[in-house]
């Protein structure tokens, strides 16, 4: 994944055993996944030695998902057009994925109160104050001034999301021009799933300005996005605080946007087909995790 991951457990009497299989799995999932790594899978399918029916389980229900993504977003996440050789890359998804899964290790573990930070890409769950209803505060970064913030969001068992040039250029390709996105320079995606957020965010940015509307037609999502001429844009039930950090230097006050017509609503993303996902698997989860992740369909076509 290239990233650093970073792990705020708030429960003492969660075992310490629960964050090293969580790091573990985080490493396994690099190996399997980076396209950098000669040898992982991704790499391998890549140059065609692999096929995606012979990789493991993991990788074949990403690249499945990859391919109903591209669908519900209209083809602006399209991990088969994310880079300019052609060559299938998930990895627009996979960060976002992998810090979930660690995110369910410990909460297999008992934990209830923690956050999971992913080079950005956050869960939170509980209160960083266990017992109490105080929401853990994520500060969106300002993407003129480093040692600002943009916006600060609330956040109660849900994931954040963020897209944006400021740390890596103009990375984000719009799959239908073969140009990179330039409309926005940050947008930040809030939701009950950091998978989904973290795809999301990808496309919303890929569409510009139009992104924004897309996102206010997805049940339990919201968005807060900054457009390149200082504008921010922001979905009516986003959870943010209300103080001075909310509009920084040269940006202006947020405008609500509403949903485009005729948008897809994101619980059709529940009729995901699990290709060839087996029993026993990571990704399998159960019921009892329905009121954390909202998809909980695609997590029962074990075959």
């Amino acid at each position: 994944m290239g990233t650093v991951v970073s792990f705020d457990v708030r429960n003492p009497d969660v075992p310490a055993r629960a964050l090293n299989v969580a790091i573990d799995y985080l490493h396994d999932i690099d190996r399997r996944f980076s396209p950098y790594k000669t040898d992982s899978e991704v790499t391998r399918i890549m140059r065609g030695e692999l096929a995606v029916d012979d990789a493991s389980p993991d990788v074949r229900w990403i690249m499945g998902l990859c391919d109903e993504l591209a669908r519900l977003t209209d083809g602006y996440f399209d991990a088969r057009k994310y880079r300019a050789d052609g060559l299938p890359d998930p990895t627009g998804v996979v960060k976002g994925w992998a810090v979930e899964e660690a995110a369910f290790i410990l909460i297999d573990a008992g934990a209830t109160d923690f956050l999971v930070n992913g080079g950005g890409d956050i869960v939170a769950r509980g209160s960083p104050v266990p017992g109490s209803s105080e929401p853990w505060r994520v500060g969106i970064q300002h993407p003129l001034e480093r040692n600002k913030l943009a916006a600060v969001l609330e956040v109660r068992d849900g994931a954040v999301a963020t897209s944006g040039t400021y740390e890596r250029g103009e990375h984000v390709i719009d799959p239908h021009t073969r140009k990179p996105a330039t409309d926005l320079v940050s947008l930040t995606v809030v939701g009950r799933s950091l998978t989904f957020a973290d795809a999301y965010a990808t496309a919303a940015f890929a569409m510009g300005r139009k992104g924004a509307e897309w996102l206010a037609g997805l049940e339990g999502y919201e968005a807060f996005a900054i457009t390149s001429d200082g504008l921010t844009l922001a979905t009516p039930g986003l959870p943010r605080v209300q103080n001075d950090l909310d509009v920084g230097p040269h940006l202006q006050q947020p405008s609500v946007v509403e949903p485009e017509s005729g948008v897809v609503c994101a619980r059709f993303i529940q009729q995901l087909l699990c290709r060839g996902v087996k029993k026993g698997n990571r990704i399998r989860r159960t019921e009892n995790d329905a009121h954390f992740f909202p998809h909980p369909v695609m997590y029962h076509c074990a075959g």
